[in-house]
């Protein structure tokens, strides 16, 4: 069973920069695509970025420019990343990592439809 394991958050003032990371163990490099996801009280959960097994990578609107998804690799482990900038207040969210195994054709890597496994979210609050 895949699982992952956030950390990295924590609370900064506007401007600043957090990375986060998440371990994803029995889960390997084969995997199709890896993503992180947000979710403010209230609101629905939202793709902030994603990466595939080649390497390509997609960023919500919001953070283009600002926020920049990586991965690592080790045996039966994937590590993967998120480089936070220019935070804004309106960063503030639970932030979760997701991963798929499977490819599905025409998935939407920014969907939360499209992961099957989820970590249990690491909070980032971002003060003006």
């Amino acid at each position: 069973q895949v699982q992952l394991v956030e950390s990295g958050g924590g609370s900064v003032q506007a401007g600043g920069s957090l990375r986060l990371s998440c371990v994803a163990s029995k889960y390997t490099a084969s995997g199709c695509y890896m993503a992180w996801f947000r979710q403010a009280p209230g609101k629905e959960r939202e793709g902030v970025a994603a990466i595939t097994r080649g390497g390509s990578t997609v960023y919500a609107d919001s953070v283009k420019g600002r926020f920049t998804i990586s991965q690592g690799n080790a045996e039966n482990t994937v590590y993967l990343y998120l480089q936070m900038n220019s935070l804004k207040p309106e960063d503030t969210s639970m932030y979760y990592c997701a991963a798929e195994i499977q490819c599905r054709l025409g998935a939407r890597v920014l969907s939360t439809s499209s992961y099957t496994y989820w970590g249990q979210g690491t909070q980032v609050t971002v003060s003006s």
